[in-house]
């Protein structure tokens, strides 16, 4: 994959030199030339000097072949600019931003933005962004018989209820994680588009779990 990062500093090279070695090829955009030096002399991706929400800029970093866009400069609002620009001009489909001020995460969420605040960030949190392929444990019994993992799921079953949800997979939703909040599911919550689904499950049934939850709703 193609992935294009607005910002240069610590966690924006971070950012870049993790995916580089886990084989996308990126391209950084910022406006101080002299922040490509946090990359490293061994990066080979694309520096690009320019603003990250100019369209040109973010053309001659490849937006447009780019299967994911991270905005994480210094400042809110280039972030949340620079990530509706990938969105809604060029398409692309991945798409996170850093926010500094927690108050606004909920605004930027109902943009259809995901964000990460400042106060919980951590670069894993920006790549499960980025590439949300393959389930997160968040938490695992000693023997490793019974996790608790965040489970991608396809964007078809938004709209769905999470009790279908749970009835295909054979699994227990233990809550939702909804505009950065933590919420316990009720037999009519439907999933809307930004929804993080906890999943309590047994880990060998993991991989069949994975696989319901990326097919999508059986149709009846």
């Amino acid at each position: 994959m193609h992935i294009v990062i607005m910002g240069c500093g610590r966690v924006g090279s971070t950012l870049a030199r993790t995916l580089e070695k886990q084989g996308h090829s990126v391209a950084v955009v910022d406006q101080d030339p002299t922040a490509f030096r946090r990359l490293g002399s061994d990066f080979i991706g694309k520096r690009v000097t320019g603003v990250g929400f100019d369209q040109d800029t973010l053309r001659e970093a490849g937006i447009e072949e780019a299967g994911a866009f991270a905005a994480v400069s210094s400042g809110d609002n280039s972030n949340i600019i620079a990530a509706r620009v990938a969105r809604e001009n060029f398409g692309v489909e991945n798409v996170a931003a850093r926010i500094y001020d927690p108050r606004r995460a909920e605004v930027y969420q109902r943009l259809g933005i995901p964000t990460v605040a400042t106060v919980r960030w951590t670069a894993d949190q920006m790549l499960r962004r980025l590439l949300p392929s393959g389930s997160e444990p968040n938490w695992q019994d000693p023997s490793g018989t019974v996790q608790l993992a965040e489970v991608p799921y396809s964007p078809a079953w938004i709209g769905h209820r999470v009790s279908k949800l749970e009835q295909e997979a054979e699994v227990r939703v233990a809550f939702v994680t909804r505009l950065g909040q933590g919420v316990l599911p009720t037999p009519d919550m439907v999933l809307q588009e930004g929804d993080l689904v906890h999943v309590m499950l047994r880990t060998a049934d993991l991989e069949a779990v994975e696989a319901v939850f990326a097919k999508g709703p059986e149709e009846h």
